[in-house]
């Protein structure tokens, strides 16, 4: 399998963009899903994930009550919904999948990854 990411770009603080991760080659269910950021000179850090079967979901403090993540019905594409951004949320955001379905805030634990796709929040 292989993800796509999409969605990334310039907003106002405030504002909110909707990050697509799609899959190719086979579908992502029972895999446990993840959005992670890297932020220049920073290491890359949890953002939000879903584990299979897809009901709960849990979120890295600083991004609670303001992002959602969430599965589409096919099981092909995750999106994280970003709502009033800050400037520290300006990172390149990587959407990755755990086989194992492990539901992990490491990134060591998954091994399939997304190229990255660039949110910038102006202030």
């Amino acid at each position: 399998v292989q993800l796509q990411a999409s969605g990334g770009g310039l907003v106002q603080a405030g504002g909110s963009l909707k990050l697509s991760c799609a899959a190719s080659g086979r579908a992502l269910d029972g895999y446990g899903l993840a959005w992670f950021r890297q932020a220049p000179g920073k290491e890359r850090e949890f953002v939000a994930g879903i584990r299979s079967p897809y009901v709960n979901t849990y979120y890295a403090d600083s991004v609670k009550g303001r992002f959602t993540i969430s599965i589409d019905n096919a099981r092909d594409t995750v999106t994280l919904q970003m709502n009033s951004l800050k400037s520290e949320d300006t990172a390149v955001y990587y959407c990755a999948a755990d086989t194992w379905n492990r539901g992990s805030v490491y990134r060591y634990e998954y091994l399939l990854w997304g190229q990255g796709t660039l949110v910038t929040v102006s202030s």
